[in-house]
């Protein structure tokens, strides 16, 4: 039978950025996929990460800039970027976007590994 989602779980970050999850370890118990909605007002960042899981990223509106080891690639609106679990990356954006990431393995705060910000780090809340 499908599993109906009838509203995404709401995950706090520091910064303002809302996290949507709709499916993964936090909206529905799964802990081989996560999809959620990201809105980060202008002005956003977080620090460095290197993720056990591949991320999928596809901006909506505004723009991403994803730092990395061989320098940054802008993400605007209508295109997308792929960052394999193992990289060291940093999400940031100057004028704010929104934008669905799709996370596997899920998204799990003892899985992102970010830099210097405890947190960050936490396991979503149950």
């Amino acid at each position: 039978m499908p599993e109906f989602v009838p509203a995404p779980a709401m995950i706090p970050v520091p910064g303002g950025k809302i996290i949507e999850e709709y499916v993964g370890n936090a909206s529905s118990g799964d802990d081989h996929i996560s999809i959620a909605q990201m809105l980060a007002p202008a002005g956003w960042d977080e620090p460095a990460q290197q993720p056990e899981f591949d991320e999928y990223t596809v901006v909506l509106e505004g723009a991403i800039d994803v730092e990395h080891d061989d320098g940054v690639t802008h993400v605007r609106a209508g295109q997308a970027v792929i960052t394999r679990a193992g990289e060291r990356v940093r999400y940031t954006t100057k004028d704010g976007a929104r934008y669905i990431a799709v996370c596997m393995p899920a998204f799990h705060g003892n899985l992102v590994h970010r830099d210097d910000d405890d947190e960050y780090d936490r396991p979503p809340e149950e």
